[in-house]
């Protein structure tokens, strides 16, 4: 279960990057967010934010057009 949940479905990119990187600001290191997001921009931005930042990406999902991410803030 993640610590704080951002419902990005719905909004484009940046957004669900804005959303996330907002979320993680407030979090301490070994805490987690899970992003959920319609824009299929996400399956390549996440990742590549969550490298960028340091971050680990935990887990990733896709189901009925919706992407899960969870990434633990480092």
């Amino acid at each position: 279960m993640a610590d704080v949940t951002v419902d990005a479905r719905g909004l484009q990119c940046p957004m669900p990057v804005i959303k996330t990187a907002q979320a993680m600001a407030g979090l301490s290191a070994g805490q987690t967010v899970e992003l959920l997001a319609t824009d299929r921009g996400t399956l390549s931005d996440i990742p590549a934010w969550t490298k960028d930042m340091g971050h680990a990406l935990v887990g990733q999902s896709e189901g009925d057009g919706e992407f899960r991410f969870l990434i633990e803030k480092r």
